[in-house]
């Protein structure tokens, strides 16, 4: 093959309009040996073959630089989350850790789910979860959370108040669609009245939202799932569904940025003064009204307890024997029990006790064994200015989210009883590392109590026995225990989602 340069008069009219809108300034002729002579007589012929050849050759190389320079972008600019999520497979302080994007979804909408969620601050953030992984279930869009204002805390707190609803809706984008509000034409069918709204069966399986719940969906458009606690199974549930929890709990929930830099300042005190533990002291007045645990109260505050009790008709239960609730291991340790605890574990007396709680029953009176045995103990109030809090004052669960951070970060983390902020913290520490959280069995430490209190047992006894109960207690990797149609007794999925985490477990 020869290629023959000429000059732009040579070209045909219609080929000068193309040189001249191309920019180009001379023309290629192309003449193919061993052609016949009348190809070889005719170089418009060979000239349009050869324009041909040349922009088939352009376009190819155009679409491989463009691909290559998506794909470039692609890794630059992507969120991080798509690339590797952290929270379902690993954990997330391991910059190495990868996890293959999951393919792309082919989303249909079933329908909106309205979500008004209940209870405090850590039962909302398990139920947001469970309800984000229901919604992915059904493809149904989601509506971002009602949070909880009419509970014994009465925080008036929105969603956008305590979580960044913009990071929440964007990282699960390839999972769920997620709206702030429902559009207006909805907003119109939910004035009159043309929706469902019903409490879901606690400890449902999945396949009671799809049997049970998608028809609703398909029938009403709109459907309003009023109490979310504890209404998805700990287990026998899709692995996809599992990790989907664990996502949103571990990346997806995340505290505003005002909650997160005041938690991360908390932190940076408590670390400059050395160790610390976390004492989750459940010892607070509605968690005692709510069980019925009064050991170590006055007349006067049992009566008390009793009356507020009765002034919440949604606590089922109302007549309660506090001994026997104790000896059975539900009530939460008193301070006094829990000082004895933590000098039984050998706990250092220079380290710091955060007291993660709000106000403890029966204040500095109940306290003051505790504070005689640990000098140390410490609070957001105390380590922080007054201005520093002013904002959070009379947001309970916005103050909870300031324990929650700092309790993530301890050396130790001690709850003295199994509530939701117990159990969701537990399981955030075996996803950050499986760090070191003491998960007390109180009906044996209750035995133990007394049997040194009453002389039966020497301090030496009670402290090896302490230890020994304990030893597996953790935060270790195990996994959940079942107990086949009595979830309300198994291992809560969000104290231990064994399935999320990296290691094996046995």
């Amino acid at each position: 093959m020869v290629l023959k340069m000429g000059k732009p008069e040579d070209v045909d009219d219609d080929d000068k309009c193309k040189c001249k809108e191309g920019g180009a300034v001379n023309v290629v002729s192309v003449i193919f040996l061993g052609e016949g002579k009348g190809e070889k007589s005719n170089p418009m012929v060979f000239r349009a073959r050869m324009k041909l050849w040349m922009k088939r050759v352009t376009l190819s190389l155009l679409l491989w630089i463009g691909a290559v320079q998506l794909m470039a972008l692609d890794d630059t600019w992507r969120p991080r989350l798509l690339k590797t999520w952290p929270s379902c497979s690993g954990h997330h302080s391991d910059p190495h850790n990868t996890v293959p994007r999951p393919p792309k979804r082919i989303y249909t909408n079933n329908g909106y789910l309205m979500v008004s969620c209940n209870g405090g601050l850590n039962q909302m953030r398990a139920a947001i979860c469970d309800m984000v992984s229901i919604a992915r279930y059904l493809n149904v869009t989601l509506i971002v959370p009602e949070l909880d204002k009419t509970s014994f805390w009465a925080d008036p707190s929105d969603f956008h108040d305590i979580f960044d609803v913009d990071h929440f809706i964007t990282s699960l984008r390839d999972e769920v669609r997620i709206l702030k509000e429902l559009p207006p034409r909805l907003k119109r069918r939910l004035e009159l009245g043309k929706f469902h709204s019903l409490p879901p069966i606690s400890w449902s399986n999945i396949s009671y939202y799809k049997n049970q719940i998608l028809p609703l969906f398909r029938k009403y458009k709109v459907v309003h799932l009023n109490r979310t606690d504890a209404r998805l199974a700990n287990n026998g549930l899709p692995l996809d569904i599992q990790n989907l929890r664990c996502k949103v709990n571990f990346h997806s929930l995340r505290f505003t940025s005002q909650i997160e830099e005041l938690g991360r300042k908390l932190v940076k005190i408590l670390n400059k003064n050395g160790p610390f533990v976390v004492l989750h002291l459940r010892y607070e007045m509605d968690m005692l009204a709510f069980s019925g645990c009064s050991h170590g109260c006055t007349n006067e505050e049992a009566d008390e307890l009793t009356r507020m009790r009765y002034a919440y008709p949604w606590w089922k239960e109302k007549v309660i024997d506090s001994e026997f609730k104790r000896r059975e291991g539900l009530c939460p340790l008193t301070p006094e029990e829990t000082a004895l605890v933590l000098k039984a574990f050998g706990i250092d007396t220079k380290y710091q006790i955060y007291i993660a709680a709000g106000e403890i029953y029966g204040g500095q009176r109940r306290m003051a064994s505790l504070a005689a045995a640990f000098p140390k103990l410490v609070k957001k109030e105390t380590l922080l200015e007054p201005s520093d809090l002013m904002v959070f004052q009379n947001h309970s669960s916005q103050m909870a989210a300031l324990d929650y951070l700092v309790s993530l970060e301890s050396d130790i983390f001690i709850p003295t009883h199994d509530g939701n902020m117990a159990k969701v913290v537990e399981g955030h520490r075996r996803f950050l590392g499986y760090k070191k959280t003491i998960a007390l069995d109180r009906r044996v430490l209750i035995d133990l109590i007394d049997r040194f209190k009453n002389g039966t047992m020497s301090w030496k006894s009670f402290s090896s026995n302490v230890k020994e109960t304990h030893s597996g207690r953790m935060g270790n990797p195990r996994k959940r225990i079942v107990i086949p149609e009595r979830p309300k007794e198994e291992d809560q999925f969000y104290a231990n989602p064994h399935e999320c985490l990296l290691q094996s477990v046995s």
